[in-house]
């Protein structure tokens, strides 16, 4: 849908391929890597999510904006991507739960948006070609001059984002989730878990799940060392999500490393944090062609499939994990990438999917329990 009195905007990614479309959001030129999410609901909680930071998502649901915005979706304070494509934007929000349409939003937030583009025939393209820098324009600029400048704009490889999102202080998280089906699932009585979070690019339904099963959280900034880390006497640590390589966090896997060392600390990574883990160990990461982005990529171990929440752009190489003694526990069914691993006999597990279902499906939350069991076996 074209809104009245909508202005023109295009899309040209690296590799010269130009898309016309009609604006929304923010007017204005901006860059980043162009990437796609196959998800049909959820877009405020991808566009919040820290892990995006950098990049322009485009959302292959053909239309977006029907359920307008609102705080309790939010999974930080401010939007995280750069910018957002879409097949069609509706003029109407129908949710009872809506505060604001999706347009003012982002246009309150100086997010530029581009719709009217086909979306089908744009991840068609990234798949084919992979995911590339690009620039959303609504702002009159030239396209070939734009062109020019995303010659000079760094590739995601090699990228430490961290520093960009990360807290700066660390601060103490006490909220689960307000539904029904995701409140607190240990007692009230019981003594919580001391669990220690560093912060890589941290989503609060994360932080809701810890805290809903049963963990006393303090969220502690990426460059966090060892010592500051122990000093709080945590039971648990846990390494979250966040955007970037991986491999360029380098603080992040020398403090992995030294957790490693405390052989009865349970640690528990999620996406970057996972890969972060195993990096740590001595393996290596590579990155994916255009990533994994949605809801519903099914990942599995004899005998049992989750359907899981993903939003990566490298993965954990397989053999590199084993030959340090990791065991790969789960596997991405549609390409055989690492989708979980642990350490035997240690009380250290990382998945490379987002469990806490935000958005997305309820397959993987187990793994919380899981490391609250293993902190509960410590006590």
């Amino acid at each position: 849908m074209t809104f009245k009195n909508s202005k023109p905007a295009f899309l040209v990614l690296a590799d010269g391929t130009f898309i016309e479309g009609s604006a929304f959001g923010y007017e204005g030129s901006i860059c980043g890597e162009v990437v796609f999410n196959t998800g049909m609901t959820g877009y405020q909680e991808v566009i919040t999510d820290p892990s995006y930071y950098g990049q322009l998502v485009t959302f292959t649901y053909p239309e977006l904006g029907n359920t307008g915005v609102n705080k309790g979706d939010q999974e930080a304070d401010i939007p995280h991507v750069r910018g957002v494509i879409s097949r069609q934007l509706s003029s109407i929000s129908s949710s009872w739960r809506s505060t604001e349409s999706l347009d003012s939003w982002l246009q309150r937030n100086k997010v530029v948006g581009i719709s009217g583009v086909d979306t089908r025939a744009l991840v068609r393209h990234l798949r084919e070609f992979g995911a590339m820098n690009g620039f959303i324009s609504s702002d009159g600029q030239n396209p070939q001059s734009l062109l020019e400048k995303l010659k000079c704009i760094p590739q995601m490889e090699g990228l430490n984002l961290v520093d960009k999102v990360t807290t700066k202080t660390s601060y103490k998280w006490t909220t689960s989730c307000s539904v029904s089906f995701d409140k607190r699932l240990r007692n009230l009585n019981e003594s919580p878990f001391k669990v220690v979070a560093i912060d890589f690019g941290i989503k609060r339904s994360i932080l809701d799940r810890l805290v809903s099963h049963g963990c006393e959280v303090l969220v502690m900034p990426a460059n966090t060392d060892l010592e500051t880390v122990l000093n709080q006497g945590p039971e648990g640590v846990f390494l979250s999500n966040g955007p970037g390589d991986p491999a360029a966090v380098l603080s992040g896997i020398e403090l992995a490393r030294n957790l490693l060392r405390q052989v009865d600390l349970p640690l528990f990574g999620i996406c970057l944090g996972h890969q972060i883990l195993g990096l740590a160990m001595g393996g290596s990461t590579f990155k994916l062609s255009y990533g994994h982005r949605g809801l519903n990529h099914p990942c599995g171990k004899v005998g049992r499939v989750e359907i899981t929440s993903q939003n990566h752009g490298f993965a954990l190489d397989a053999e590199s994990l084993i030959r340090k003694g990791a065991v790969v526990t789960h596997l991405n069914l549609n390409d055989r990438t690492v989708a979980a691993m642990e350490l035997k006999d240690r009380p250290v597990f990382g998945v490379q999917y987002h469990p806490e279902a935000s958005p997305g499906p309820h397959d993987a939350d187990h793994h919380f329990a899981r490391f609250v069991n293993l902190m509960a076996e410590r006590r």
